[in-house]
């Protein structure tokens, strides 16, 4: 069975991104040559898993579909939009859609996110594991880690990271 693995950034107050989707405050801990375990990370994963707002963001870093190399499931409540080459659009049952998909062959399952989309997979008890990196930082208002209803959901820290930019990463599996 394949992983789900939610890789993500926070802030200290627990978003992952300003109001209006915002990740500028990402930059702020840019140091040469340190990437944080991204590269490491992006070769055990073959699919990514994101909302639609999500995917704008992440498509227009990339000039188009995002994370070459991988296929994208982007969950959308609206009409969809055509496939494209690396995105396809999922509406339904995003649960049972993702508990089909980490039954198939292939490498880990990568939830990019956003909150809601996180509390989802929470609630339906398909998270295998969460990397989150801690921003040394207080947004006060933005997009939560996890939306309003998340269940409580004991996870177990095996490794906690600390680098001299002033992030914590955090490594839980759900045991």
């Amino acid at each position: 069975m394949r992983k789900l693995i939610l890789y993500t950034a926070a802030s200290l107050d627990g978003y992952i991104a300003g109001p209006n989707g915002e990740i500028d405050w990402i930059e702020s801990a840019n140091k040469e040559g340190e990437d944080y375990g991204y590269s490491a990370f992006i070769e055990t994963i073959d699919t990514t898993l994101m909302g639609t707002a999500t995917y704008r963001l992440a498509a227009s870093f990339e000039g188009g579909d995002p994370y070459p190399g991988k296929t994208n499931y982007v969950f959308t409540r609206q009409s969809p939009p055509p496939d494209t080459d690396r995105s396809r659009f999922v509406t339904g049952d995003i649960a049972g859609f993702v508990r089909d998909l980490k039954a198939r062959d292939g490498l880990g399952i990568w939830l990019v996110g956003g909150g809601q989309i996180n509390t989802v997979m929470l609630n339906a008890g398909l998270i295998d594991e969460m990397v989150v990196t801690l921003f040394p930082l207080v947004l006060g208002r933005g997009i939560p880690l996890f939306a309003p209803g998340a269940d409580l959901t004991p996870f177990r820290t095996v490794l906690a990271q600390t680098f001299d930019t002033g992030l914590v990463q955090w490594t839980l599996p759900n045991p």
